[in-house]
């Protein structure tokens, strides 16, 4: 236990900062954009293309770990589909419960990972990231385009979005780098360090500045509902499927930080962009987030995965 939180304990006091530089104006408002863009689109290379390139994929639980997160994303989202007859809710308000329920913070799961798993946890993450990214914005924006109202920047401007997406063509650049069997000049790996090192730290600081909680407990019962099949249901099911198919304890512990890592600030952008509703939106990603300093922990004591 006192592994797990040396390396979730430190994660979430870097949210935490960047929760209090938001609030406290210490970053102006008009800053946070810029620097979240330079997380995504300089930091985020900077990990996930060494991480890949030297990922081990003739390990049988890199298969094992890319399954198991792929089916028990489907496994929920058919789940909540088939529940929405029953719900007393707006066409708008479902697509924000269901984003909740798949939609994960990679924010957060990756610094996660690298500090309970190292490199190998690394490179097991991307290709996780690689497999997941492109399949829930795709079954998200398909929901969204059926009960988002308005249908805002539409499903040909969002998919063409998913295309340019630089953690999916990171994956894509690590990965032919790894089965080409390219060299790696230390030079170009150096450098990369430095970027990753960087992905890290401001990730977890944009992390924490895109958190509001005015919403949080706007709506108790159904953010409370959404956050345990977030933060529980899945996370189980991925461990469990993990398990089944082979993965080491590595892989399953990996997928189970998958599955627990909480909502992400990239659903309420899509929320506002394709008419669902984005305040529920915000309260479900708050509350997943405060939520999983305690979930994340006992799951992965329970398990014994950390």
């Amino acid at each position: 236990m006192n592994t797990i939180l040396l390396g979730v304990l430190p994660v979430f006091s870097i949210i935490a900062i960047g929760w209090g530089l938001r609030v406290s104006h210490v970053i102006p408002e008009n800053a946070w954009g810029p620097i979240e863009r330079l997380a995504y689109f300089v930091f985020y290379p900077g990990f996930l293309i060494p991480a890949a390139w030297s990922a081990d994929f003739a390990n049988g639980s890199a298969g094992a770990l890319g399954l198991s997160t792929i089916a028990g994303v489907c496994i929920v989202a058919a789940g909540v589909m088939a529940v929405r007859p029953f719900l007393t809710i707006t066409g708008p308000s479902f697509t924000s419960v269901f984003q909740g329920c798949l939609r994960w913070n990679s924010f957060v799961f990756l610094p996660l990972t690298v500090a309970l798993y190292g490199a190998r946890g690394s490179g097991l993450a991307a290709i996780v990231l690689g497999a997941l990214i492109p399949a829930i914005n795709v079954l998200s924006v398909l929901v969204m385009a059926h009960w988002g109202e308005g249908q805002g920047g539409g499903v040909k401007k969002s998919l063409a979005g998913l295309a340019a997406n630089p953690v999916i063509w990171s994956c894509v650049i690590g990965l032919s780098l790894n089965l080409l069997h390219v060299p790696k000049p230390e030079i170009v790996m150096s450098a990369l360090k430095l970027l990753s090192d960087a992905a890290l730290a401001v990730g977890l600081i944009v992390a924490g500045g895109g958190l509001s909680f005015i919403y949080a407990l706007s709506r108790p019962v159904l953010i409370g509902a959404v956050s345990a099949v977030k933060l529980i249901v899945l996370p189980l099911i991925m461990y469990g499927l993990c398990r089944a198919l082979g993965g080491d304890a590595t892989a399953c512990g990996i997928a189970l930080i998958c599955g627990s890592a909480p909502g992400a600030a990239a659903s309420y952008v899509l929320a506002r962009q394709m008419g669902g509703d984005a305040k529920l939106m915000a309260g479900i990603v708050a509350f997943t987030t405060a939520a999983s300093l305690v979930t994340i922990p006992v799951l992965l004591a329970i398990f014994g995965v950390g």
